[in-house]
């Protein structure tokens, strides 16, 4: 019986901890690898990184995948994307 006390009593506080946490409006950019000049959309909502690590973001942060997709394609024309 303690023990599902405590389990509740940490459950509890962990669903508030959850909740008072604010959450990232922006979370999607281009990043850039270098040697090949492949542009990718990332979700920097996302608990991981890109591996490997030397990668550039080369856009601003943007409110969904709808407004990466756009920024991706300006990207591409101005030439600083490859593909």
């Amino acid at each position: 019986m303690h023990r599902f006390l405590l389990c509740a009593a940490a459950g509890l506080i962990a669903a508030g901890f959850l909740a008072s946490t604010p959450a990232q409006a922006a979370p999607y950019q281009i990043i850039k690898w270098p040697v090949t000049n492949f542009c990718q959309i990332w979700d920097f909502g996302l608990p991981t990184r890109p591996v490997p690590s030397n990668y550039m973001i080369v856009s601003p942060p943007l409110p969904n995948l709808g407004a990466a997709l756009s920024m991706k394609q300006k990207l591409w024309h101005r030439h600083v994307c490859l593909f």
